[in-house]
């Protein structure tokens, strides 16, 4: 009985895994951001608009490394030769 590979956890390629993780990198940055300023200045937004919008920044930041993450790769090896 075999498990599944690496490269297909879940049914998600590393492509898509390392989206998904970029996406939840950005939501958390921007709930850090939010609540850091609320503890020094005031808060900016509720606790449920804050959470909104951390969900959109999250799927803004999924989709724009999944759209770019093989174009900064073949630049980067490019920029290498």
């Amino acid at each position: 009985m075999t498990g599944p590979s690496n490269d297909d956890f879940f049914g998600l390629s590393r492509r898509a895994k390392s989206a998904l993780l970029w996406g939840l990198v950005g939501a958390l940055s921007f709930l850090v951001l939010v609540q850091g300023y609320a503890l020094f200045v005031e808060p900016l937004v509720t606790i449920t608009q804050g959470a909104l919008v951390a969900v959109l920044v999250g799927i803004g930041a999924g989709l724009g490394s999944y759209l770019l993450e093989h174009r900064v790769a073949a630049w980067s090896t490019r920029r290498a030769k």
